[in-house]
């Protein structure tokens, strides 16, 4: 497809505000998350295991990606009926999430409030009528869903907004991978030629990098259940409409690579749960990310190698679009080849010390910089004599 410089003015412009407003509202944000007592404290967790950070930090920062995607998407975006129903129900998802992080929710409630944002979306027109039919050797190159059309579609818009929620553990995670995806939607969508999604993508992309700065490691403020829950609403919601859709393979594949990390890390979780014999929304620390912490990582370096994973899996979604099936397997298979090897290397260097002895311990401790131990040192002139 041709892309015009016109569209591409307007994606720019798009971006542009969401990131220059959620910029410039997030220590705005920030204020009134503290006065609302919207304020995550890791010692007044009934798990503080699964924190990260040891000091209180404020939550509700997702208000400031909300609020500037909402004005850009107002400014750039033809309002249509799908349109109107996204924004209506990611309102009530924001809502509720702010209240979840000042009065700290039950899981039902916020299920039954989450059902009732997506069957909004559904009801005006954002379904997921047909699914391309995985199984190549079939006659039949799509299935047409029927009755099950709003149920699945419902399901989905529900999964995903938890699945993106779950994978916020780590300061800079959940924003940066919705930031990576959004831009990897933006992507497809300009290729496809559907300049709604490429508008609304690119506000949402704007928002979330916007506030990435105040979320990185140290993170001054957290997105909370209001920024987490919202990016994914929207991001199942725009899936649907610019994805879902057609009837070819990346209608089926493509959707599942752009979201592969929290899909996965929701999977697993519910599985790793239930066979413990726990509520599938029990909260724990075995995530992916935890475990990367597990293995010696620090928080940035955990949360780079997972930045890398969504790219990689974004980049083989843009190659399937483009290329076909076979250059996006390819593709995949080398990266991910290629990511393996050198997380093997990186893990050897995060490899835990040797316990050292009690005086020789005791001894570093004294002195710090000293690169011999004296402990040794004391040995060889004791030879000496």
């Amino acid at each position: 497809m041709l892309i015009s410089l016109e569209l591409i003015g307007q994606v720019a412009g798009a971006l542009g505000v969401a990131f220059l407003v959620a910029l410039i509202l997030t220590p705005v944000v920030r204020n009134l998350a503290v006065r609302m007592g919207a304020v995550d404290d890791p010692k007044k967790d009934r798990d503080p295991g699964r924190r990260m950070h040891r000091d209180p930090v404020p939550r509700m920062g997702g208000l400031a990606i909300v609020l500037g995607f909402l004005l850009s998407t107002l400014i750039f975006v033809p309002l249509t009926g799908q349109i109107k129903g996204t924004l209506l129900g990611s309102v009530i998802i924001v809502v509720l999430g702010i209240f979840d992080d000042i009065y700290d929710l039950r899981a039902k409630f916020k299920l039954a409030v989450q059902i009732i944002a997506a069957l909004i979306a559904v009801f005006t027109g954002n379904v997921i009528e047909n699914l391309s039919n995985p199984n190549i050797f079939s006659s039949n190159p799509y299935w047409h869903l029927g009755i099950l059309a709003v149920p699945i579609t419902v399901v989905w818009i529900v999964a995903m907004t938890n699945a993106v929620n779950l994978i916020d553990g780590l300061d800079g995670l959940a924003c940066g991978v919705s930031s990576i995806s959004s831009l990897t939607l933006l992507v497809i969508a300009l290729l496809v030629g559907e300049p709604e999604v490429a508008l609304i993508v690119a506000a949402l992309a704007g928002g979330c990098l916007g506030f990435l700065p105040y979320n990185m490691n140290p993170a001054k403020i957290f997105m909370g259940d209001t920024g987490s829950t919202f990016l994914g609403y929207i991001l199942a919601v725009i899936s649907i409409q610019g994805l879902f859709k057609w009837y070819t393979l990346i209608s089926f594949v493509v959707p599942f690579l752009l979201f592969g990390l929290p899909i996965f890390d929701t999977c697993f979780a519910f599985i790793r749960r239930i066979a413990h014999g726990q509520s599938p929304m029990h909260a724990d620390r075995g995530h992916i990310h935890h475990r990367l912490i597990d293995m010696g990582f620090s928080q940035k370096q955990a949360v780079a190698v997972l930045y890398v994973i969504t790219a990689i899996l974004g980049l083989s979604a843009v190659v399937l679009t483009t290329s076909g099936a076979v250059k996006a397997m390819l593709l995949l298979f080398a990266l991910f080849a290629a990511g393996a090897v050198a997380l093997s290397v990186v893990q050897t260097t995060h490899r835990p010390q040797p316990p050292r002895e009690e005086g020789e311990e005791a001894l570093q401790e004294e002195n710090p910089t000293e690169k011999v131990p004296r402990k040794k040192e004391q040995q060889k002139r004791g030879g000496r004599k």
